[in-house]
């Protein structure tokens, strides 16, 4: 089977639409970074407040985006892009006000971009998880391809058209721009159509909902690899982006212009992965990619921190641009094949922390390390780690190639009807008769199930042995009510979960004997000696 091309999601209507929307107000974006740190300087900011202005985009994602997570995955996502798109147009819109009319304080330039970094934070999460709604499935490691594009081109371009805004009418006009970039992308989410969500019980509460996206990402091997392999990647490539305006200004010389061209040359690099990637992803696969790329990324990186030639600066920018972008969108296109739709955002939030957090933790990290013994061996050193990790990476915690099913699907038999859905906490033990022989595998395939459990919803999980009758096995597993176990049992089953279970059945002598039992509280007699009111243990 052919896989797609590079470009085919832009065959896509509504993908296409959101992606030029997207593209305007990346470059949008970055334009704003330098209008906003250059009127703090007009303003009179210290370099602390001009150090701020990033601080104040950051600071608000870090916070947010795992709650902005769960947001997604309980209201309908592409409100809640419109509500995140809304709140940062207003901010971009009264900056703009306020530097055109020569009100803007230090105290306002931050409390507005802080406020963009909230309709930041409560986008991100939202957006990725909506990719699989925009193509198939067997376009989705493209569409995170062009996304990266989007990004690493609107990043190049941005900055260039920001000062050249600034040159020819000031930082509010900057501002304007920014605020009419994200005014597109609201016009491509209200025209959108989008299918409405099957919750056949409602929508989660948020604190439910974050506890049950962190049980997922730790329940959840696969993905927790994808996370671990883009920490390691991302906190050693950062050092490229935090020492390379230190470089251009050092040994290579160049002026704002020339720092701009090297940019240029990390877009063009990512444009022309895009060509790449697709082919080598379908000739050598996922874990041979990563780590081919990530070595080449560590030689460019090595090569722009020694050399004192533009000549020679410039094509390692382009292989850069080329790996940065072949690496972080196959974690990205990994990451969204693995995970079910009821989960998807909140547990693409992880990605966005863990992405973000690397990047800003590297470039403290490798900044302080160039203070001490320069721009030059501050980045030999981070290539030559991400280089070795890369490698060792590559064997102990391999990505998979193979397809998962993550389509719902009936996790179990109708449960019994019970009229007080918040009761709980919640006991199912399920008997398993093994024969001798089995016993071994069985275990081994109750591991799985075990982690199946959890990543649905259950806080406790255990399988025990009857000490008088080998043979007889009982699993039992808590869930924090009953509400929260329909919804194992009418939204969250996935054709993985069933599979998982169905192996350990097949171990199984028949099958097995399910028992829930609810958690007895006393509400006639009074506190007992377990606790006040029979309050439940905690776990």
């Amino acid at each position: 089977m052919t896989a797609p091309s590079a470009w085919a999601p832009l065959r896509r209507t509504a993908y296409r639409a959101l992606w030029l929307a997207q593209f305007a107000s990346n470059t949008g974006t970055w334009a704003q970074t330098v209008g906003a740190q250059w009127l703090m300087g007009d303003l009179g900011g210290s370099t602390f407040q001009v150090a701020l202005v990033q601080a104040a985009t950051t600071l608000p994602v870090f916070l947010l985006v795992v709650p902005s997570g769960a947001i997604g995955d309980i209201l309908d996502r592409r409100r809640v892009l419109m509500s995140g798109q809304a709140m940062m147009l207003a901010g971009a819109a009264a900056l703009a006000a306020l530097a055109a009319s020569g009100a803007a304080t230090p105290v306002t330039l931050l409390a507005l971009i802080a406020l963009m970094g909230t309709g930041q934070a409560l986008s991100m999460p939202s957006f990725q998880a909506i990719q699989p709604e925009l193509v198939p499935r067997a376009e989705i490691p493209q569409a995170a391809l062009l996304n990266g594009v989007n990004m690493n081109v609107g990043r190049a371009i941005g900055p260039a058209l920001g000062g050249f805004l600034i040159a020819a009418a000031g930082p509010a006009a900057a501002f304007a721009f920014n605020t009419a970039s994200f005014l597109g992308v609201l016009v491509v989410l209200w025209r959108w159509r989008r299918p409405s969500d099957h919750r056949p019980l409602g929508a989660e509460h948020v604190v439910t909902a974050v506890r049950t996206g962190a049980r997922y990402v730790r329940s959840s091997p696969l993905f927790s690899r994808v996370l671990v392999r883009c920490v390691l990647f991302v906190v050693f490539g950062s050092g490229l982006w935090a020492l390379l305006p230190a470089v251009a200004r050092g040994p290579l010389g160049l002026g704002a212009g020339g720092y701009g061209v090297l940019l240029g040359g990390v877009g063009a690099g990512a444009i022309g992965g895009a060509f790449v990637v697709p082919r080598l992803l379908r000739r050598i696969g996922k874990n041979t990619l990563i780590t081919v790329a990530t070595c080449a990324y560590g030689v460019s990186t090595a090569v722009a921190g020694l050399t004192t030639a533009v000549a020679v600066a410039i094509p390692a920018m382009l292989v850069a641009g080329a790996a940065w972008i072949a690496v972080l969108s196959t974690l990205n296109a990994t990451a969204q094949v693995l995970l079910p739709a009821w989960t998807r955002a909140r547990a693409l939030a992880y990605y966005q922390l863990v992405l973000m957090g690397g990047q800003a933790f590297g470039a403290v990290v490798w900044g302080a390390l160039g203070g001490v013994l320069g721009v030059g061996a501050a980045m030999v050193v981070p290539a030559a780690a991400m280089v070795l990790v890369v490698l060792v990476a590559a064997r102990l915690l391999p990505l998979t190639d193979r397809e998962v099913d993550t389509s719902p699907a009936s996790l179990w038999d109708a449960p019994p009807e019970i009229a007080d859905t918040a009761a709980g906490p919640v006991l199912v033990t399920v008997e398993w008769r093994v024969p001798a022989d089995r016993v071994a595998a069985f275990t081994e395939a109750m591991r799985k199930v075990g982690r199946s459990r959890r990543r649905t919803g259950a806080t406790l999980w255990g399988l025990f042995r009857d000490s008088e009758d080998p043979g007889l096995h009982l699993e039992a597993f808590t869930v924090d009510t009953w509400h929260e176990h329909l919804r194992q049992h009418l939204e969250r089953g996935t054709a993985v979960d069933v599979a998982v279970e169905a192996a350990a059945r097949e171990l199984a002598a028949g099958p097995p004997r399910v028992r829930h039992l609810l958690w007895a509280r006393s509400h006639v007699d009074g506190p007992h000696e377990d606790g006040p009111g029979g309050t439940p243990p905690a776990a």
